[in-house]
């Protein structure tokens, strides 16, 4: 089988890294997939590939095991299918046609962190410019009740090629305002035995867990890029929550529950999206005067108890102990 397009100089399957290598026909993998599924031994299909010997004709591929899926098999589940950058334009509106959802791993920011990572690949239009295409297809299809992909994906490797917190989200923002981005997913770095970057040191992982919780922040919170509490190298701080890293530099004065918008109420760490609807929907009722009504509700109190006012009165805060 011969070496793959776009070789990354981090990922196991690259084609820097001399290995044995599987394919399979879309007929092998649709029948296989079918059987395992008949077998309850599977819930539904990720469908991914390297490219073998181009991006068009791996999408082809790729796209003729999902049609036999669909149009032959009979198969309504889950499918999720990569696109593969560089593809064509007709085989990326295909792809929102046969799949559930749809995405293209951008894996680095901007194009001159991609260099390092990849150096073959092009962000601008074979990467972005894929999603973009791929985000107006799904666009137009809700818009006219159309069957399409629900939601479009990427993935990101973090800390590899030197790249800030700030950098990563700022792109993450760029895509949920523009591509309406359902999800990004951060990879923390480690090396893969001779690969270029098997020298290289791992990545702490609570870096990648303090970049989703940023996510979260800019996708449901209400956060731009921005507003994050990055330090003077674009890092967010690893040893708390990068909501709570906000709080502590923002949120001075405490904030009245009782009359707080949904959006200040988001801004203040152990309440989220679901305890400011209850919050919102109680106080209609009745005042908030204590902890344990807003417990009950789902507000996390050990952490949002400094920065809220119930009632008029800060609420009592457990002492430490050491």
């Amino acid at each position: 089988m011969k070496c793959d397009q776009y070789p990354c100089k981090y990922c196991f399957t690259s084609c820097a890294i001399k290995r044995k290598r599987t394919s399979f026909k879309p007929d092998e993998l649709a029948t296989t997939f079918v059987a395992l599924q008949h077998a309850k031994r599977v819930d539904g299909l990720f469908l991914s590939s390297g490219i073998v010997p181009d991006a068009n004709t791996t999408m082809e591929k790729m796209l003729a095991t999902a049609e036999r899926l669909r149009l032959r098999e009979g198969y309504t589940g889950y499918i999720h299918l990569k696109l593969i950058p560089g593809a064509s334009f007709e085989y990326i509106e295909r792809a929102v046609e046969l799949a559930d959802r749809v995405s293209l791993n951008l894996e680095a920011p901007n194009q001159a962190r991609l260099i390092d990572l990849a150096p073959d690949k092009e962000f601008a239009s074979s990467m972005w410019g894929r999603l973009a295409w791929a985000a107006e297809l799904i666009r137009r299809a809700r818009a006219e009740g159309r069957q399409a992909a629900r939601s479009l994906t990427t993935q990101f490797v973090v800390g590899a090629v030197g790249e800030s917190d700030r950098e990563l989200l700022e792109t993450v923002d760029r895509a949920h305002r523009e591509l309406d981005l359902k999800r990004a997913y951060f990879s923390a770095f480690h090396p893969i035995e001779r690969s270029p970057f098997a020298e290289q040191p791992a990545e702490d992982a609570t870096r990648a867990f303090r970049l989703y919780q940023a996510d979260f922040m800019l996708r449901d919170y209400g956060f731009s890029a921005a507003e994050l509490p990055f330090d003077d190298q674009g890092l967010l701080p690893r040893d708390k929550t990068t909501k709570q890293a906000w709080a502590e530099r923002h949120l001075v004065e405490p904030v009245e529950v009782n009359r707080a918008s949904r959006a200040t109420l988001l801004k203040i760490p152990g309440i989220g999206p679901r305890s400011a609807d209850r919050i919102i929907e109680a106080r209609r009722e009745t005042k908030l005067r204590d902890m344990a009504q807003l417990k009950a509700l789902g507000v996390t109190i050990a952490r949002s108890v400094p920065y809220l006012l119930l009632d008029g009165r800060r609420a009592p805060e457990q002492l430490r102990l050491w």
